[in-house]
C-alpha cells in the first residue's frame, strides 16, 4: 500500500517546511526539486512576527533565529518630501510571545529545515527532478519527471505542489491561474552599505513612483551586515542592461555611495494571481503555486507559511485516519478565501503606496495613517494584528 506516502514537489520553504512536517509526524515523503540544490538567490527574507510561532511548532525557529536575527523597527520615507515615519512592534510586547520579525534569507532557511528534515529516515530529496505529467487516481498519483538518469514515474498516495508561481503541477492539472500580471519588473538586490549609519531602519520603505524601494537588513555580519535592496522599473526596458540603470536608483535614494557594494541581483515579474481550486482529488496546492502576489509587504511567503502549517497538519490526520478528507477541503477552501480577501487587498495596497506615489494627496493621506501608527499605540497594535488574522487555525482541532 502507498496510500499513507506523500511526493511534495518544490524544495523552496513552502515545499521543505510540509516535507518536514509529514516526517515528524511518521508520514513517509520524497521532495521532486527541477534544481541542483537550494536556490540561493535573492527571494524573500522578512518573516512577520505572526508565522514564528508555527515555524516552532515544526522545530526550526530557534535555528532560524540563530542564523538570522530578530527586529521591532519600520521606516517609511516619502523620497519627494524627505518626510520619515518610524514606528515598531514593541506595543506587542506582552501581548504577544514573539513580538519581533525575523531576517532570514529564504535559502538559509531551506538549508536548516532540510538539516532537520535528514534526521528523519522516512524522507528523501530528489534534485534534478523535473516534473513532465501528472495523474492520479482512487488510490493515488503518478509523477512523471525527467532526471538523470531519464525518464521515470514515482507513485505516491498524497501529492502537495509547492513548486512556484509556474507550477508544473498545477499546470498538468489544467487548474488556471487567474488575475494579472504587473507592467513593472523587481529587482532585488543583495549589497552591503552601512544603512543604519546614514539613518535607516533596518526595515525602511521609500515611497515614490520612480526610486520607490523596500530596504531590509539581512543579517549582522561585519562591515555594515549584508542588506535587501528591492526597487522596481518599466518592464519593457531591456533586462540586459539592469545593471547600466542600477546606480541611478540607489544614487537617487542614498545619501553617498562610498562603502557601497553590489553583491548580487535578480530581476523578476511580480503577479497578483490565485489558482481557482486548491484541491484535486489527492493533489494539495500550497504557496505561490497556489497564489502569488508582489512581495512589497513580504505577505507573500506569510501566506505560504500560513498554508503550510495547516496543510501538513490536516495530510497527516486524514493519512493516519484520525480526520476524513473533508479537512483537505476545507484547507483548499479556506486558505484561497484568506488570500482574496486579506492577502492581495493588502499587498496591492502596500505596493501602491511604495511604488506609486505620483498623486501628491494620496500620498500625504498614506503619510497621515503613518503619522498616527507613529502616535497612536492602539491602532499600531490593531495594524499589526493584521497579519496574524491571515492565519488559519487548525483544523483538527489541536497539534
Amino acid at each position: 500500500m502507498i496510500d499513507d506516502t506523500v511526493l511534495v514537489v518544490g524544495a523552496g520553504p513552502v515545499g521543505i517546511l510540509n516535507a518536514l512536517g509529514l516526517a515528524r509526524a511518521g508520514i513517509p515523503v520524497t521532495v521532486l526539486d527541477r534544481a541542483d540544490d537550494v536556490v540561493m538567490a535573492p527571494r524573500a527574507a522578512v518573516y512577520h512576527w505572526a508565522v514564528l510561532e508555527g515555524l516552532d511548532r515544526l522545530g526550526v525557529y530557534e535555528k532560524a533565529a540563530a542564523r538570522g536575527f530578530l527586529k521591532q523597527d519600520y521606516e517609511y520615507r516619502a523620497h519627494r518630501t524627505g518626510e520619515r515615519v518610524r514606528f515598531g512592534l514593541e506595543p506587542l510586547d506582552g501581548i504577544v510571545a514573539r513580538p519581533y520579525n525575523l531576517h532570514l534569507g529564504q535559502g538559509d532557511l531551506v538549508r536548516l529545515a532540510l538539516e532537520e528534515l535528514a534526521a528523519h529516515d522516512s524522507a528523501t530529496v530528489l534534485w534534478q527532478h523535473t516534473v513532465v505529467g501528472v495523474a492520479q487516481d482512487e488510490s493515488g498519483v503518478t509523477v512523471a519527471v525527467d532526471a538523470p538518469g531519464g525518464r521515470r514515474e514515482l507513485r505516491a498516495g498524497w501529492l502537495i505542489g509547492a513548486d512556484g508561481a509556474h507550477s508544473a503541477v498545477r499546470r498538468a492539472l489544467g487548474i488556471e491561474f487567474e488575475g494579472f500580471t504587473w507592467p513593472e519588473r523587481f529587482v532585488a538586490t543583495n549589497v552591503r552599505y552601512p544603512f543604519q549609519q546614514h539613518g535607516f531602519a533596518q526595515t525602511s520603505f521609500v515611497c515614490d513612483d520612480v526610486y520607490g524601494a523596500v530596504i531590509a537588513k539581512l543579517d549582522e555580519s561585519p562591515g555594515g551586515g549584508l542588506w535587501r535592496y528591492t526597487y522596481c522599473e518599466d518592464v519593457a526596458l531591456p533586462e540586459e542592461a539592469i545593471l547600466d540603470r542600477m546606480p541611478g536608483f540607489f544614487a537617487a535614494v542614498l545619501p553617498d555611495l562610498d562603502g557601497f557594494e553590489l553583491v548580487e541581483h535578480a530581476p523578476y515579474r511580480m503577479h497578483q494571481r490565485c489558482a481557482t481550486r486548491f484541491r484535486d482529488g489527492r493533489v494539495l496546492l500550497a504557496g505561490d503555486a497556489a497564489h502569488v502576489t508582489n512581495p512589497a509587504g513580504g505577505l507573500g511567503l506569510t501566506g505560504g507559511l500560513f498554508d503550510t502549517f495547516v496543510l501538513q497538519e490536516a495530510l497527516a490526520a486524514v493519512i493516519r485516519g484520525e480526520a476524513d478528507g473533508s479537512v483537505l477541503d476545507a484547507y483548499a477552501r479556506e486558505r484561497r478565501r484568506v488570500f482574496l480577501e486579506m492577502v492581495n487587498p493588502a499587498a496591492t495596497a502596500i505596493k501602491k503606496m511604495i511604488f506609486h506615489s505620483s498623486d501628491p494627496q494620496q500620498l500625504e493621506r498614506d503619510m497621515a495613517g503613518l503619522r498616527r501608527l507613529a502616535t497612536d499605540r492602539e491602532a499600531l497594535i490593531e495594524r499589526l494584528m493584521v497579519t496574524k488574522a491571515m492565519e488559519t487555525k487548525s483544523l483538527i482541532g489541536a497539534w
